[in-house]
């Protein structure tokens, strides 16, 4: 294969980049859509009592998202990242119209099914075409731009269903960003992207790195030290964002807090969470993926612990922006350290088992949540997520070892 014209960094292939940053802000806004009126949705129209049946929404939406994930790592390597990226879009096509008409909370479960295919196959495409792009140098920051948009956008569009349930009504209306979001995102990836193979091969001629010959699955989920490090700080990390989804809006509601403050408070921890991306990702080309890491847990794990004892709506703005914070310092951090460990040819089903890990925490978290919120508090559930992320900082602190040394010292000259 002829690379004469192709070159690995952000420099190089910035078109081509800034556009697939560009469609993951329009991939993020669909998971926006529900962030903030769903459960809201399901105790004022089907009069849903029971949080447990209240956050199924998000369990469906964690296990299709994960499995999603797992598959879009596999096909991207077989079929390519592009037709991926488009089966993605193609899922999500109908969500919003779903969300817009439903009759039934089942309704509601099917659009999440589609919504974790569509999230699960389109993200996974778009960071590994991202990562495949930018070379090593440049591959915190390009993981920092990804999330970056990707989450700013969950943050935005929370924020504007928010305002416009509370003008017009919970639905039909919050939903009709939604449409406009899932045929722009299919255009743009059927007429625009470009494959990017291409360049995995130019990288693989040229790594530190063995192809492995041993399953990619365990070595990802358990058997690399270092990979489990990784990964279990992943599913950690979206355990407390699968609480987060499912109790935030209801306790600040039960608090006294309007929707449309509730709606600010959920917004403002994604937004924060997307903004810092860009600082976090490049951060830890300097500082090394573990120091970010454990720090990142620390600060989800003191803000998570703070939260319930608020009563001040700016101090809930202000500590959901420390939990957004802390959540930007490890997310970016999570796929670079993966990429950082294994070859090029290996990258694609590395990082799908890291997400199926990593985003099955949405679905554990919502059910842990929905079970201690039922049995005790939802200020219970919060405090017993802070723990357990604590817990996972320190596992971090004591067990990950390869990846002290600062990435961009050893990569500086490539």
């Amino acid at each position: 294969m002829n690379h004469s014209k192709k070159m690995l960094g952000l420099k190089n292939n910035w078109k081509q980049f800034t556009l697939l940053v560009l469609i993951n802000a329009f991939v993020g806004g669909m998971v926006g859509l529900e962030r903030t009126i769903l459960p809201e949705i399901a105790e004022t129209e089907f009069g849903i009592a029971a949080r447990s049946a209240i956050f199924s929404f998000i369990i469906v939406f964690g296990f299709t998202k994960a499995l999603s994930n797992y598959f879009a790592g596999r096909f991207s390597q077989k079929f390519g990242r592009k037709k991926m990226l488009i089966l993605g879009w193609l899922f999500g096509l109908p969500v919003p119209l779903i969300l817009m008409y439903a009759g039934s909370w089942n309704w509601i479960i099917f659009a999440n099914v589609l919504l974790g295919v569509n999230q699960g196959l389109a993200w996974s495409a778009n960071v590994i075409m991202k990562i495949d792009l930018a070379g090593k140098k440049d591959r915190g920051l390009a993981m920092g731009l990804n999330e970056f948009a990707g989450y700013l956008a969950v943050g935005v569009v929370a924020f504007l269903t928010g305002w416009v349930a509370t003008e017009y009504g919970l639905r039909p209306y919050p939903f009709y960003l939604g449409i406009g979001l899932a045929v722009t995102g299919l255009a743009m990836s059927l007429f625009l992207v470009k494959d990017t193979a291409p360049w995995v091969q130019l990288e693989s001629e040229n790594t530190e790195h063995s192809k492995s010959t041993e399953s990619l699955f365990w070595k990802t989920s358990w058997k690399d030290r270092n990979l489990f490090a990784v990964t279990q700080s992943g599913l950690v990390t979206n355990f407390k964002d699968g609480m987060a989804w499912g109790v935030f809006p209801l306790f600040l509601v039960a608090s006294g807090l309007s929707l449309a403050e509730t709606g600010i408070i959920t917004a403002v921890y994604p937004a924060f969470w997307g903004i810092f991306q860009i600082a976090t990702g490049k951060l830890s080309d300097y500082t090394g993926r573990k120091q970010m890491l454990v720090a990142g847990m620390m600060v989800q794990a003191v803000s998570l612990l703070i939260f319930p004892l608020l009563t001040v709506f700016y101090h809930y703005v202000l500590v959901a922006g420390l939990l957004g914070i802390g959540t930007a310092m490890v997310y970016p951090t999570f796929l670079t350290a993966v990429a950082d460990l294994v070859h090029p040819q290996d990258r694609a089903e590395s990082i799908g088992v890291f997400r199926l890990w990593r985003d099955g925490g949405y679905a554990f978290g919502a059910i842990f949540a929905g079970f201690v919120a039922d049995m005790y508090t939802l200020s219970a559930a919060i405090t017993a997520t802070g723990i357990i992320t604590l817990v996972s900082g320190l596992y971090i602190a004591l067990r990950m070892n390869a990846l002290n040394k600062p990435i961009s010292k050893r990569f500086l000259n490539q």
